[in-house]
């Protein structure tokens, strides 16, 4: 393979009369290496120049097979992907900043040699833009290094349609040094400096990271028991990133960087039109549950997952499972005594899919008798209506996750009904049949029962109308993952809900790893017009999410991700989960109780579903 290094290089350039400074230069102007720009004009008419050997090597190809153009190409071995697009010239609507290469994802300098299938992929793709945000984060860290050295970055989750990121500037963070910052990245990124990623064993790596002040990655990397890490080097910084990013800052064209509450928001493109930022959406009432579980962390000690491995290999898990279960009890029981006090007489509990909202709901319904009341549980799912006339979505698809897939106007006369005292006939719905049913199942209210409504559209104002807010108590569940892999690499809530929802499908609904990947983008689509614009609405949000989950997860999950084939597009999201998981020293269940939350999915609850 060649290199800028290699004694043939120099020879090629000595050859061709074209001077190593030159070289570089026509190199970054053009973005290609040496392999593509002997293919140039430029070194056309250059024959003979390296020893036989050298000119095999040099003239040894792979063959490509590009999905975005399906055409066949070959190349030659040791291509990077940028070559490739460079050379084929593909047109996709936005920013292309990453590749996937059968079915992973790499990172667009990644070289190849041996033939592969290859897919570029844009901003619009999930896994292209977390490319990008990395990739920024990683100069929002350099930004802030520079002009307030020793100072420390702690970006903690998603938030408000951007990154909510604390800064340690050994003062108060102010308006004024958030925009010395904002001035600083664009600088960095007109510079156009490349992103350099190396590997090293890792106990030289780790010690790289403890040299620079970074013990957060330091301990993470000594945790995974890896022989090999990689790292990137950005100028004089390095970092550590769980995923690939762009080639080169200059990739980095929209961003912004504002004061936000007691911290910093880090906002990004919009993903389905990445020409302009996301809008921010205020959330109040997410970040404060946030910022209580994250301050629970750090007293306990387990803010990150080197820390939580530390504590699970010293025999501490069972501590561990236990406070995370009395913080959930607490929490519902806090919930209960607030009910009973306001005198609600109708509870609507709404959140994402595998949110734990099942489990949430029973649980309340305990504390709830605590309180000397009856609830009486009714699940939305029952007033669907009949599966011909549910509406279809933008796809062409029926669209189970939209408000008006339920029969409103039904819903709504039995619950004034209900209100009133009358009794009611209490439908089911058959998804087998795709028909709503009647059992024979009655219902009334008497003095001491309250009503617990559980459904995906609980929050929001259009399902119950014309019911008095007096007499209505809101609650969001989610999963909101709180501990993060390290200071600068967090955790999605998504994935968290994402492996519940994979464990729960194949223990009970038979369905393959594949299978709920390939459903995830639909649902996550459902969710960000059904459920998210409404949770601020709660009158409590309630964080299903447990410190030690993940670690459990782990073992009931990776077998089902190994299973997903390499030949089908849900294989890159099953290996990044799988890379995700490798960090958690995994934690066995035989500790958690049968009324946790988690056993909704892991099985073995004590509740009946």
């Amino acid at each position: 393979m060649f290199d800028l290094e290699n004694r043939q290089t120099y020879e090629i350039l000595r050859k061709t009369g074209m001077d190593f400074p030159k070289f570089i230069a026509l190199r970054k102007k053009r973005g290609f290496s040496l392999f593509y720009l002997l293919k140039t004009d430029i070194f056309r008419n250059i024959t003979c120049i390296v020893s036989p050997k050298t000119r095999t090597t040099m003239y040894d190809t792979v063959r490509i097979y590009c999905k975005n153009t399906n055409e066949f190409r070959d190349f030659p071995v040791g291509v990077t992907l940028l070559d490739i697009y460079n050379e084929l010239e593909v047109q996709t609507p936005y920013l292309v900043v990453s590749a996937k290469v059968n079915n992973r994802v790499e990172g667009l300098r990644f070289r190849v040699f041996t033939s592969k299938n290859v897919e570029f992929i844009d901003l619009t793709n999930s896994s292209g833009m977390r490319t990008y945000v990395r990739s920024l984060c990683f100069v929002l860290y350099k930004a802030m290094s520079e002009i307030f050295p020793g100072s420390k970055l702690r970006i903690e989750h998603p938030i408000s349609k951007g990154y909510f990121c604390k800064m340690e500037l050994g003062a108060d963070v102010c308006s004024d040094k958030v925009s010395r910052i904002k001035r600083r990245m664009q600088e960095i990124i007109d510079e156009d400096l490349h992103f350099h990623r190396k590997e090293a064993q890792t106990e030289e790596v780790v010690r790289l990271f403890e040299l620079n002040d970074m013990t957060d990655k330091a301990e993470l990397l000594a945790s995974t028991g890896e022989v090999y890490s990689s790292y990137y080097q950005l100028g004089e910084h390095i970092n550590y990133f769980y995923g690939n990013l762009v080639p080169s800052t200059g990739y980095l064209y929209l961003f912004d960087l504002i004061c936000y509450e007691d911290g910093v928001l880090l906002r990004i493109p919009n993903r389905d039109k990445p020409t302009i930022l996301e809008d921010i959406v205020p959330q109040k009432k997410m970040l404060e549950i946030f910022h209580e579980y994250n301050h629970f962390n750090e007293i306990i000690g387990f803010s990150d997952v080197a820390m939580l491995n530390q504590a699970s290999k010293s025999g501490e898990a069972t501590d561990i499972i236990k406070v995370s279960e009395a913080l959930h009890e607490k929490k519902i029981s806090r919930i209960a005594d607030e009910i009973a006090a306001k005198g609600s007489k109708i509870i609507l509990i709404a959140g994402p899919s595998s949110s734990g909202k099942t489990t949430f709901t029973k649980r309340l319904s305990i504390q709830l008798m605590t309180n000397l009341l009856k609830p009486v549980a009714i699940s939305l799912d029952n007033y669907f209506i009949e599966r011909d006339k549910t509406p279809l979505d933008e796809h062409g698809e029926h669209d189970f996750e939209s408000l008006y897939a339920l029969d409103l106007e039904l819903f709504n006369k039995d619950l004034n009904d209900l209100l009133a005292g009358k009794e009611i006939s209490m439908p089911t719905f058959s998804f087998e049949q795709g028909k709503r049913l009647y059992k024979g199942n009655k219902l009334r209210m008497h003095e001491n029962n309250i009503l617990l409504i559980e459904g995906i559209h609980g929050l929001n104002p259009e399902l119950t109308p014309h019911i008095s807010d007096e007499l209505k108590y809101l609650i969001y569940v989610s999963a909101l993952t709180t501990i993060s892999l390290d200071d600068h690499n967090w955790i999605p809530t998504t994935d968290n809900r994402l492996l519940r929802r994979i464990i729960r499908d194949f223990k009970y609904r038979n369905y393959s790893a594949r299978n709920t990947i390939a459903r995830w983008p639909s649902v996550r689509r459902g969710e960000e017009k059904w459920i998210f614009p409404f949770q601020e609405n709660a009158d409590a949000m309630f964080n299903s999410a447990l410190l030690f989950e993940l670690a459990v997860l782990k073992r009931y999950v990776e077998p089902l991700l190994m299973a997903v084939p390499q030949n089908c597009d849900e294989y890159s999201e099953a290996t990044r989960l799988l890379r995700f998981l490798s960090y958690f020293y995994p934690i066995y269940d035989r500790e958690i109780p049968p009324t946790s939350l988690i056993r909704e999915f892991l099985g073995g609850s004590s509740f009946r579903y």
